[in-house]
């Protein structure tokens, strides 16, 4: 997938047809001018500059890039490459310049180095998914701030649980600090599907040390747990060791006094990390002892449970109400729209329950976007009778990003008579984050903005 950050602007009289051919050529490294007076084809400098784009026509420069055994040999046009970046002007007219013909670059892949190529020589940022990183190290190196600038925006538009914990690695390496929040709040937030992902296991020791250490990770410890002996086992293969327990030990170090193993419940760690073999059987007596004992023993694990985060709640009624013919429930879905305009993260929602009485509902909990499934879950809550709303979550928090609505609907099964919400409104003010509301054509049992069910989106932000 490739993004053009910046949009392409062409002028109206433009060759475009014969742009986009010298464009395929030199990407293929086919570089064939097929008309001495070529240059009358393109009516602005910016053109005629990316005709010269991975072209040997005039070149006064070759690169060698990659690594041995990947190498690719690219031309280059010393003025174009100057201007472009300090990085080539010291290099090429610098006071302490070498006239080489041939330069080695051994830690940029190709397709990277092309990358930064097309941008100087095109004004054309054109990035892919599998290139990015590769793409941002080389603009970090030779100083083309917004080429890497644009390779953070797509890093964060593309940020999810699956590759939050790599990038977070990444952005501490590169000194992207706006890049390493976004990480921390997708981790925090998602903590367990972070956790879970692949990606978990390609990070390196530091950024374990840092994930283990978060007090806001919103997940149970023998999650964390699970995750840390994953990339123990991985780790021993990065360092060609057997991965027994010993070695899986010895990779974690003292991160493993970093996972809060007294915080689990009993019997995540009687099933789970007591049987795990990574504890020695002091530390596993030590830890029985402290859930057990009232003098408990010093551990080396910190024994106080993470913070995670608080959910905030935004209700939309001003009141509620019951009737004896109202709310019913016979299989039909309540539904509203929404949209935020800041990045959120919705762990589910706040419902009404009986009006008659404590009583139990089932929940099938949806959030869609244009149609897509994003998240659902089927439940249970109990309502005490009250007017109070009753959370139901998601297995996992979904996130929103803002200015898009998305559609929140639940099916409920229980008692036919429930409250429902009065006096909607269009617009929440919740801390930071505005709410905007809007009528949805799945609802088919009343809900709108006026009034209805789903009064709260409980969410992380």
């Amino acid at each position: 997938m490739a993004a053009d950050i910046f949009p392409r602007k062409k002028p109206a009289n433009s060759n475009t047809a014969a742009v986009q051919q010298y464009h395929q050529q030199n990407i293929n490294n086919n570089n064939i001018i097929p008309a001495p007076n070529w240059q009358g084809l393109y009516p602005t400098i910016r053109e005629r500059n990316a005709v010269m784009f991975n072209n040997d026509l005039m070149a006064d420069v070759h690169f060698v890039v990659g690594p041995p055994g990947g190498t690719q040999r690219l031309p280059g046009h010393k003025y174009v490459l100057a201007v472009g970046s300090s990085v080539f002007h010291a290099m090429f007219y610098g006071e302490l310049a070498e006239d080489k013909d041939e330069i080695r670059i051994p830690d940029v892949e190709p397709a990277a180095f092309l990358a930064m190529l097309k941008y100087i020589y095109c004004d054309e940022i054109d990035l892919a998914a599998d290139t990015v990183l590769a793409t941002l190290y080389a603009a970090k190196k030779y100083i083309v701030p917004h080429l890497a600038r644009a390779c953070v925006n797509f890093l964060e538009t593309s940020l999810s649980a699956k590759n939050a914990c790599v990038l977070l690695s990444q952005s501490c390496l590169f000194e992207e600090p706006d890049l390493t929040e976004r990480c921390w709040e997708v981790i925090d937030a998602q903590a367990e599907l972070a956790l879970k992902s692949e990606g978990f296991c390609d990070i390196d020791f530091q950024t374990l040390e840092s994930i283990l250490q978060r007090e806001t990770l919103n997940a149970k410890e023998i999650v964390v747990f699970e995750a840390a002996l994953g990339w123990a086992e991985v780790e021993c293969q990065r360092q060609e060791l057997p991965a027994s327990i010993e070695n899986k030990r010895k990779v974690l170090g003292k991160a493993l006094y970093l996972i809060r193993i007294p915080t689990m419940a009993l019997d995540d760690f009687a099933n789970g990390a007591a049987q795990s073999g990574i504890l020695t059987l002091n530390e596993t007596n030590d830890i029985f002892l402290w859930y057990t004992a009232a003098k408990k023993p010093e551990l080396q694990f910190v024994s106080n449970a993470r913070k995670g985060l608080v959910p905030q709640r935004c209700h939309r009624f001003q009141s509620c109400a019951y009737r004896s013919n109202q709310w019913r429930y016979r299989g039909r879905c309540d539904s509203i729209q929404f949209a935020v305009d800041k990045r959120v993260f919705i762990a589910g929602f706040g419902l009404y329950g009986s009006s008659c009485g404590s009583a139990e509902y089932s929940a099938k909990i949806e959030l869609k976007r244009q149609g897509v499934i994003l998240g659902q879950n089927l439940s249970k809550y109990f309502s005490d009778g009250s007017s109070n709303t009753f959370p139901v979550w998601f297995e996992y928090p979904v996130q929103i990003e803002p200015d898009t609505f998305y559609t929140a609907s639940v099916i409920l099964d229980g008692n036919e008579l429930s409250y429902f919400g009065q006096e909607g409104m269009t617009e929440v003010q919740c801390g930071k984050v505005t709410v905007q509301f809007q009528c949805s054509s799945d609802s088919t049992n009343g809900t709108g903005v006026q009034g209805g069910q789903i009064p709260e989106l409980i969410f992380y932000a």
